[in-house]
């Protein structure tokens, strides 16, 4: 596999810079990899899509307002975007400026209250490793701004609409977007059909912002995400299985949670077993799924990991199939866009 083998030629207007209202107002697309059908519907149709007895699996995660807008000690403007935290004042980021290079010190916030910090080196991805005379966290709802993705160019009127409704867990750069679809109604409505619902957590970090930049797919390192796999989240996975009913995956960020912890558990010949750390697993086909049975995810762009993973789940002639569909019906794309359930 190549990674022209995923590139497609979208139009720009079907990019959607603003979400529907209501959330579950999106279109959704049924992908039937079995019988390779396509067929269209709306996302508040989800309860009669699904099965009694599959288990939904969602990520929790949620957006802090990682965008920093500041200066250099010496004059000129600097931005940073948040990936990831090492610890209290330690973060990987993204940097934005000309010269930022190790030594450099920056400052953000009002001048009678700012907070400083460091840049500490060069990382291989092109990054930074920044960190501040204080812990910047507490601050990040005064300083911060939601990071939306640099192909939205809308203001986003109300912050939390780049949220799902289930998020808790702080600590991610972008949104999980297939689960910005849906509403505590439809939520309720799913656990009415006999649908059930657990969570993990992936803080999505800086694969989200990095194209795919080699042609040789086994060349592809992932950056690496933290991620958890609760107790009870693991409990319900492993009843799931042994009662052979459907995990269906909502979103590529919840496939990497279970297909690393699916990964650790044929290796120790165990069932799922809780689990907490770093995930770098990349997944394209060819690649044998050990939990995940079905996905709900959003249309992504093109020559990304996220749709060789959601390929090696569907095959990649049918996903290129649904997505010259999706053009051809007008669906919207990326964050805000509609969604698809693959089945």
């Amino acid at each position: 596999m190549h990674t022209n083998d995923f590139d497609y030629e979208l139009p720009a207007e079907l990019i959607a810079q603003t979400p529907v209202e209501p959330r579950d107002a999106s279109r959704l697309m049924l992908l039937d990899r079995t019988r390779g059908l396509i067929e269209h519907a709306i996302f508040r149709d989800l309860p009669r899509l699904l099965q009694p007895g599959d288990l939904l699996v969602a990520n929790e995660s949620r957006v802090i307002p990682a965008r920093l807008f500041g200066r250099r000690e010496t004059g000129g403007k600097v931005e940073l975007l948040l990936l990831r935290r090492r610890d209290s004042r330690t973060w990987e980021a993204l940097a934005r400026g000309k010269g930022i290079r190790a030594g450099l010190r920056l400052r953000f916030g009002p001048q009678e209250r700012p907070i400083a910090c460091r840049i500490l080196e060069i990382l291989p991805h092109g990054g930074r490793l920044v960190e501040f005379e204080s812990p910047i966290e507490p601050r990040l709802e005064e300083l911060g701004v939601m990071p939306l993705p640099p192909y939205i160019q809308a203001e986003l009127e109300q912050p939390e609409r780049y949220q799902t409704v289930y998020s808790s867990t702080p600590g991610s750069a972008a949104a999980p977007t297939a689960g910005l679809h849906f509403t505590p109604t439809l939520l309720d409505e799913l656990r009415n059909c006999e649908i059930e619902w657990t969570t993990v957590t992936l803080h999505v970090g800086l694969d989200t912002f990095r194209p795919v930049q080699v042609d040789d797919l086994t060349r592809h390192e992932m950056h690496s995400e933290y991620y958890e796999l609760s107790a009870p989240a693991a409990d319900a996975i492993n009843r799931a299985r042994a009662e052979q009913r459907r995990i269906i995956a909502v979103g590529t960020t919840a496939v990497r949670v279970l297909e690393t912890a699916g990964r650790a558990a044929v290796e120790a010949g165990t069932p799922l077993q809780p689990a907490m750390g770093d995930t770098n697993i990349f997944i394209y086909p060819p690649y044998d799924f050990r939990v995940v049975d079905g996905l709900i995810t959003n249309f992504h762009l093109p020559r990304s990991t996220l749709l060789m993973l959601v390929s090696a789940l569907a095959g990649r002639d049918l996903i290129r199939q649904a997505y010259a569909e999706a053009i051809r019906k007008r669906y919207r794309f990326f964050s805000f866009g509609d969604a698809m359930l693959i089945v």
